[in-house]
């Protein structure tokens, strides 16, 4: 039988991404998870915030603690915006790829630092991105 908690945090401003990295930091301190595992998922959590905010003027993340069992303990995150949508979800997880000013390394780099990753989007309908770090049981 799973346990699971829940949060809904808010990204509207920019200390709003602080506070993500902080919940998404104590998520996995109570799953046990090691400090590089947390500080992949706390780097992918902190570049789709940013997304949220300034490519999908606002939204929200639901964190997601799980406790399952053959797949272990995990951090689910599902970051969600109000945002223009992206038209070519292939094309914005290539680095290098950039609407903005930054390096381009945002989508792609979350989907490489997490252990599960999907993108749903459509222009004019906003963004949502799902991602996962899982603790296996030994």
């Amino acid at each position: 039988m799973a346990d699971e908690r829940t949060a809904r945090i808010e990204i509207r401003r920019s200390p709003d991404i602080t506070a993500v990295r902080h919940a998404v930091a104590r998520a996995m301190d109570s799953i046990g998870a090691s400090t590089l595992r947390r500080t992949r998922i706390v780097t992918a959590a902190s570049e789709l915030a940013r997304n949220v905010l300034v490519h999908g003027d606002g939204g929200h993340v639901e964190l997601r603690i799980a406790r399952q069992g053959p797949r272990g303990s995990g951090v689910v995150l599902t970051f969600r915006d109000e945002g223009k949508g992206i038209a070519d979800i292939e094309l914005a997880l290539k680095d290098g790829f950039t609407t903005g000013k930054g390096l381009g390394m945002g989508l792609g780099g979350a989907k490489r630092l997490s252990d599960e990753f999907e993108v749903t989007s459509a222009p004019g309908q906003g963004t949502t991105v799902r991602i996962a770090s899982w603790l296996r049981r030994p």
